[in-house]
This record gives C-alpha cells, structure tokens and sequence, in this order.
C-alpha cells in the first residue's frame, strides 16, 4: 500500500490501520495540535491511509505561525537599530512582517545572529558590552523553560545588555477556544507530547470534562501518530471522553517540576494575540514584573506598533482548521516558500509549507 512503507515498522502499521478500519463506524473529524504532528501526517500520508469520513484537522500548533504580526513587526523595529544584535532562531528569519523580514534586514547590514540556544544570546551580551543583545523568545510551553533560565542567567551575571522579546502562548486555552468556537468541527485531539514533557498533563483535564472531548497525548514518529488516532478513534465510537497518554516514554503526569518552576518564576500569564486568529485570554505568558528591566518591549518602547494581515492570506483559517491550504487561493500562486504571504509557508512546522513541499497540490490527493 502506498506510503506504508515509510514507516518504521510498515507491519505494526498495517495492524494498527486495520484496528482503525474496524473500529470507524460514522465520519469523525480529530485534529492534531502540533504543527511537528501535521507534517508527520502529511510527509507519511497518515491522512491518505485513513478510512473515508476520518478526517484529520490541522490545528494552531506552530509557534511561529501564530506569532502575530505586531510582534513581528516589533522585532522588526528591533533588529533594525544600530546598537542591536538581534539573535533568533532560524525558523523565524523568513517569516513575513509587515514590509519586510529579518533575513532581509540582515542582507541591508542589520547585526542578526541565528542562534542554536537562547544561552548563545546570554554569551553575545556578556562579549558585547557596547551593544544590546536581544534574544526574539517564541514558543509553546516547550521552550518556556530555556528562555525564562536566559533572564535569570542575565540577573546572576548582572548583564544589564540583555533583553527578551517575548512571545509564548500556551496549549490549553488555544483547546478551549476551539471547542468555545460556533464554527468547530473538532471531534477530538491529539496533544503535542513535547508539552506534555515540560507541563504534564493536568490541564487537559478540565477541558476533557468540560467539553466531553477526547484528548490523547502522542509523539511525532508516524506510529505514534498513528497510535494516538487509533484510540481517539476508539473512545469517540465507544461514546467515551477520557485523558490518555499514548507518548509514556516521554510523557508522565506531572511533567517537569523544575522546568515549571523556573518558568513561574520569569513568567506571568496574560492575554495575547495569535496571528490569524485574534486575542485568547490567558493563553500566553509575558515577563514578570520582577522581570520587567529584561522585556524588550519596554526597552525599545515598541509596544505601540500595530499591523494588519494580507487581505489574501488565509492562514487564520488554516490555523484555526477551517479550510485546507490549497483552499487558500493564494497558495502556490502569490504564497509561495519563496514569497510567502503568511507564516505557515515558511516555518518548518506551518500545515501550508507541509502541503507545498510534499505536493499537496493537486485536486487528486485534495481530500
């Protein structure tokens, strides 16, 4: 069968496939939170292997994708000055603001440094005296921890160079927002192990209860995927709305209590935007107020800027799981890896670059 033979295990895929065909009964609809998961699916064709009316949604996942556009914008601004080295990730270079991006601010002479750890920013501002060293922090619950050990390295060091600019939100209420959504079509979800690692599972909790939805923490590798569907799968034939942790190798319970701990140590949550999507109560977190010397927002006095999105970009709807990329008109056309429009075309887990770097294109495999 195509695409089975990609998997590690191509016969424990094949039961677990047949598992699912007996179990599927009635159409379902299960999206998968993380954007790492969605290009799992589409790289190994999980979706293509499915029986008819099990329909996999992609859901808000990607940290870079739903960094809005102000904080783009922001960084931006940031990058721009003169006296700043501006260290990020890569994934967030070619990621579209307003008029520009940082790879392009680098390419006009901007001191921009892709950086493999945010302690790398800790050592810029320590070898840079003379200049203000940023560290752009984006990200789920997953890479909270290493960004709030920045702020409190910078204290010890009494590095007075050093800011971050913040941008975490948080799984949870992006949940609740979905299923408090009229447009929902989510049956039940599969929750990104990563988090789980770091946050444990708790807070699923309320919002299986609440909302009678299943919710299954799973891995990245195409089985576990596959596993994690298989038993959303089960519990919505059997009528069931439970918390399970199919990722137990990684996963435990409570997760990481000194991770959690240094991150309510730095971090407050607050309200924050999600690109695309709007504003979601508590569903991120900012530097606290013991913290406030290190925001750079506040240093740079760049929290008045506003933005507004391409009136072609669709990506809110993809990030919400509303339409597929291809049924954005602009995908492939005027959005492209090279010319993106919106952040899910250039970020290494948006659902629209997965679409386009495996040929999801095509009316044929358009289901």
């Amino acid at each position: 069968m195509k695409y089975l033979d990609e998997f590690s295990d191509p016969e424990l895929a094949a039961r677990l496939l047949e598992e699912i065909r007996q179990t599927v009964t009635r159409p379902w609809a299960i999206m998968e939170v993380c954007g790492g998961q969605t290009h799992t699916i589409i790289r190994n064709g999980i979706d293509q292997l499915l029986p008819d009316g099990v329909e996999l949604i992609h859901g808000p996942g990607c940290p870079v994708c739903v960094t809005p556009l102000e904080t783009i914008d922001r960084a931006l601004e940031i990058a721009s000055r003169p006296d700043v080295i501006f260290c990020s990730f890569g994934d967030m270079i070619r990621v579209p603001g307003s008029s520009t991006d940082l790879f392009r601010i680098k390419s006009q002479g901007g001191d921009i440094r892709i950086v493999y750890s945010p302690l790398d920013a800790v050592k810029l501002a320590q070898a840079n005296p003379d200049k203000e060293v940023v560290f752009f922090g984006i990200g789920f619950e997953t890479t909270a921890p290493a960004n709030a050990m920045t702020v409190t390295m910078a204290r010890q060091l009494g590095l007075e160079n050093f800011t971050l600019l913040v941008s975490h939100v948080l799984v949870p209420p992006a949940i609740r927002a979905i299923m408090d959504s009229p447009t929902r079509r989510v049956q039940g979800f599969l929750a990104a192990g990563h988090v789980c690692t770091v946050m444990g599972m708790s807070e699923y909790v309320p919002l299986v209860e609440e909302y009678h939805v299943p919710i299954v923490v799973t891995g990245f590798e195409p089985l576990d995927v596959l596993e994690g569907i298989r038993r959303v799968l089960v519990q919505l034939e059997e009528g069931r709305a439970e918390l399970e942790n199919a990722y137990p190798r990684a996963v435990s319970a409570e997760g990481n209590p000194a991770a959690q701990a240094v991150v309510r140590d730095v971090f407050t949550t607050c309200d924050r935007a999600w690109r695309g999507i709007g504003t979601i109560p508590a569903s991120g977190w900012r530097l606290s107020d013991d913290y406030a010397q290190y925001d750079a927002e506040l240093r740079f006095d760049v929290t008045g800027i506003v933005a507004e999105e391409s009136a072609l970009c669709r990506s809110g709807e993809v990030l919400q799981g509303l339409i597929k990329p291809f049924e954005c008109e602009a995908f492939g056309k005027e959005c492209t890896p090279r010319s993106p429009l919106g952040a899910p075309m250039v970020s290494s887990e948006g659902a629209c670059a997965a679409y386009y770097q495996f040929r999801r294109i095509d009316a044929a495999v358009r289901t």
